[in-house]
């Protein structure tokens, strides 16, 4: 199972990762996650912990591609009601 971390704990270890001496695998090691996942948290969060351009244009990405969704549903849902009404009138 995969464990979920909040972003706190995010935010936190990418703040260690930077202010230690040690390197990141070895960071990583010690809080018990891969540093694939610690790398990728460093792509999103600075050293201070705020987000980075990454980050938020990932956010954004993910609320257009649901934006997108929802109006691929709306669109067939006003295909259908366009052609039940044109059905009503023959």
């Amino acid at each position: 199972m995969r464990r979920r971390f909040d972003e706190e704990f995010k935010k936190n270890a990418v703040r260690l990762s930077y202010a230690s001496n040690k390197p990141v695998a070895e960071v990583a090691r010690d809080l018990d996650i891969s540093d694939a996942i610690l790398y990728r948290w460093r792509q999103k969060y600075t050293a201070e912990g705020d987000k980075t351009r990454f980050a938020s244009m990932d956010e954004e990405n993910k609320a257009l591609r649901l934006k997108v969704a929802q109006q691929a549903i709306e669109i067939d849902m006003l295909k259908k009601a366009s052609a039940y009404f044109a059905s009503l009138h023959k």
